[in-house]
């Protein structure tokens, strides 16, 4: 397994799960989570938005680190000779 598959398969993982806390988060309601009883997970409303903004952002950012990883191409380049 090479490198750009891991970093590929983490891509594609932290994707999808951006779009499912996207989804589930609302500012102004319930928001898809509504549906499912996602919201009495949590003891308060304040701490299931700390929740979703955390790991929203934890998912962002690994997102776009992967997205420069591989849209540079720097894991299939060949090493610098000396």
């Amino acid at each position: 397994m090479s490198a750009t598959t891991v970093i590929t398969a983490i891509w594609v993982i932290s994707a999808v799960g951006l779009t499912a806390l996207v989804l589930l988060h609302s500012p102004k309601g319930d928001g898809l989570g509504g549906l499912g009883g996602q919201a009495q997970l949590f003891t308060s409303t304040k701490s299931a938005e700390t929740t979703l903004n955390r790991a929203t952002w934890i998912l962002t950012v690994l997102f776009m680190g992967m997205t420069v990883i591989l849209s540079g191409g720097w894991l299939d380049a060949p090493p610098p000779t000396l």
